[in-house]
């Protein structure tokens, strides 16, 4: 039992670094392109990236039926079974799928590019802006489609690659447009970052079943994608409704105080999950499939999924710390002295990723279990109530208040999510992670606390407490 918990202490740790690693070169080139943005542009220009890659993402999710994710469990468990044909057959119906419904995600952003322009702008002048993102549209789909058949067939080093090839690639193309077109070249970086995403994704997509010989007629496909395409219509509908609560604030906020509000906003929004995506993205990488996997034991999936929320908050800490104790230096750098305004917002927000990562463990053993009703449930929940408490607490704070509103959101989403996994799934929690819970919130409270209170000595040694209580938490981990 012990020799089972250190083999997937080892998995996650190797996967938190590969990922971590490239999560770490994507948010350099995120960082450099978007203090280009916030120079060249202003805040403006911040604003417009928001709006319109919030517009790209509520298409792709209402078009794509969720394949990301539910194909990668079904990949999964015929990868666990181990048969050959079984597998190319599952990579092909995803494959075909995915190519139809690209073309309907593109012919769907076209089709509504007017409306977008008026619902968020109030005029059509950023029709065509609209248009030719549709683009980028259909490349997204197809990306997601390759890297759903890397996840799912364990590749995790080509996927990898593809991660660091289309950072940088996308982020070459991306600087000669933000100087010489300023914002009329926001559009044009976003299609450049999902051409070159897509290039690198089918250089490096799994290839090994293209020699098995699968036949399969267009009945076939449509009964055999019948199942992850249902699962897959839950997830789609919760997705959709969490971006398009996320695009409803963005207009709100972009009609009651302007387009700069909403660059702040998203410069915030973002700051607080590039630390947290160095994490989030090896649980959504490695730990789904493994979980999808092993859904049918309780035993295995209480392992892993406290297994993953220990190591998980036992980072975390360590980052939110040190994130806190160097705030001010880090809005400065990434973006320029006008978007101070945001340090108080992203202070309290970092509170609400402990709780995150609580609530996404849990919550991946709904779609690993493919539970698409409960998980529709949950996500419908969780986005009404994200989307009032942020309406309630920017007017009663400002900008100040969405931190706050963050942290109360992902509480109310924890508490949701362990309903279902403690009274529907009837699962627990290993005592360590009750206990790993609590250390994570008092050691991030503390850190916030103390640096808003001017206490940074405070602040210094809580950082170098949690920083030395990962390093030996992982080191014990990795010497088992």
């Amino acid at each position: 039992m012990a020799q089972g918990r250190n083999a997937i202490s080892r998995q996650i740790i190797k996967a938190m670094s590969v990922f971590g690693g490239v999560q770490a070169l994507t948010i350099l080139c995120s960082i450099v392109r978007t203090k280009l943005v916030a120079v060249w542009i202003g805040p403006v220009g911040i604003g417009l990236f928001g709006i319109y890659n919030s517009a790209i993402d509520m298409i792709n999710n209402i078009a794509n039926m969720g394949i990301r994710s539910s194909s990668v469990r079904d990949i999964s468990i015929e990868v666990e079974r181990g048969n050959r044909q079984r597998i190319a057959e599952v990579i092909c119906v995803v494959r075909r799928w995915t190519w139809a419904l690209s073309a309907a995600a593109a012919l769907l952003m076209l089709a509504t590019a007017p409306l977008l322009s008026r619902w968020t702008f109030g005029d059509d002048n950023h029709s065509t802006g609209f248009i030719i993102l549709s683009v980028a549209v259909m490349f997204n789909a197809l990306i997601n489609c390759e890297q759903s058949v890397l996840q799912g067939t364990r590749r995790l080093r080509q996927l990898a690659q593809v991660g660091v090839c289309s950072a940088t690639a996308g982020l070459a193309v991306s600087i000669p447009l933000f100087y010489f077109m300023r914002d009329d070249g926001i559009v044009l970086s976003i299609i450049a970052y999902s051409a070159a995403a897509a290039f690198f994704t089918w250089k490096f997509r799994n290839k090994d079943y293209s020699k098995t010989p699968v036949s399969l007629s267009v009945g076939e496909v449509a009964s055999r994608g019948a199942g992850f395409v249902r699962l897959g219509f839950f997830m789609t509908l919760g997705s959709f409704l969490s971006l398009l609560s996320s695009y409803i604030f963005i207009a709100y906020l972009n009609h009651a105080s302007g387009t700069a509000a909403v660059g702040h906003y998203q410069a915030g929004y973002t700051l607080i999950h590039r630390y947290a995506a160095l994490i989030f993205t090896a649980i959504g990488t490695e730990y789904y499939p493994r979980l999808a996997s092993v859904c049918d034991s309780r035993w295995r999936t209480r392992l892993f999924v406290s297994q993953e929320i220990n190591i998980a908050l036992t980072v975390l800490v360590a980052i939110i710390s040190i994130f806190i104790l160097f705030r001010q230096l880090a809005v400065n750098i990434l973006y320029s002295s006008d978007f101070n305004v945001i340090i108080p917002f992203i202070s309290y927000a970092s509170l609400g990723i402990v709780f995150q990562a609580i609530s996404w463990c849990m919550a991946y053993v709904i779609i690993a279990k493919g539970k698409g009703k409960t998980y529709i449930v949950t996500e419908s929940l969780s986005t009404i109530t994200g989307l009032t408490l942020n309406v309630v607490f920017y007017n009663y704070a400002g900008l100040d208040g969405l931190g706050l509103s963050y942290v109360v959101w992902y509480i109310f989403y924890t508490l949701i999510v362990g309903t279902v996994y403690f009274r529907q799934f009837k699962l627990t929690l290993h005592r360590s992670t009750l206990i790993m819970t609590l250390y994570a919130t008092v050691m991030a409270a503390a850190a916030i606390i103390t640096m808003n209170l001017g206490l940074w000595p405070l602040t210094t040694a809580i950082a170098i407490a949690s920083v030395a209580v990962c390093i030996i938490f992982l080191r014990k981990k990795l010497s088992r």
